[in-house]
């Protein structure tokens, strides 16, 4: 009978103890690229700012993880990889930058990169990257998807995201240095 009475107050402890809690878009959060091998690339924080059913966010660099690379007449901050040069483009057009659990576009856009390889000149801005980014337990997790960054080289007359599901392609993350986006 002991164990029974252990065992139920053990079950019924559990069940008041409600549902466990999913990762919050609250607060301060870091960012960061992560490589194949696992070691990773600190790009700085999001600070999320729940309002009005969305979540704002914000995007701090940390300047230390970039290098300052003039390419096609414009300036942009990259990380010199092993094998590329990743060079983050940050959405030039107005946008609410907020989001929903559902709905992350505009934080993708906020992280869009173009790569090269470090002998190639110029900004390649066909070879473009986001991260298509889903929320985990453990923070939120993103996974490379190629896209054109001339699409944005004027201003959209759409206030939607510019890349949507039709204006993406799949990449296999062992493709890119930095396969992974993780914000947590």
């Amino acid at each position: 009978m002991k164990t029974t009475s252990v065992g139920l107050a053990a079950l019924v402890t559990a069940l008041m103890a409600g549902p466990a809690m999913a990762w919050d878009l609250d607060g301060t959060k870091q960012i960061e690229l992560v490589r194949s091998d696992g070691s990773a690339v600190h790009l700085g924080q999001v600070v999320f700012t729940p309002a009005d059913g969305r979540v704002a966010f914000q995007f701090k660099r940390d300047d230390k993880a970039f290098q300052d690379y003039f390419l096609s007449m414009k300036e942009f901050k990259c990380i010199t990889g092993e094998q590329e040069v990743f060079c983050h483009v940050p959405y030039p057009y107005p946008n609410p930058k907020s989001v929903t659990r559902d709905d992350l576009a505009w934080l993708e856009h906020a992280f869009l990169f173009l790569h090269k390889s470090p002998t190639e000149f110029g900004a390649r801005l066909w070879n473009g990257v986001i991260y298509k980014m889903s929320i985990t337990d453990d923070g939120i997790v993103g996974r490379p998807q190629a896209v054109d960054l001339n699409a944005i080289s004027s201003p959209p007359t759409d206030p939607a995201p510019p890349y949507g599901p039709g204006e993406r392609s799949d990449i296999e993350p062992s493709s890119r240095e930095f396969g992974q986006l993780r914000i947590r």
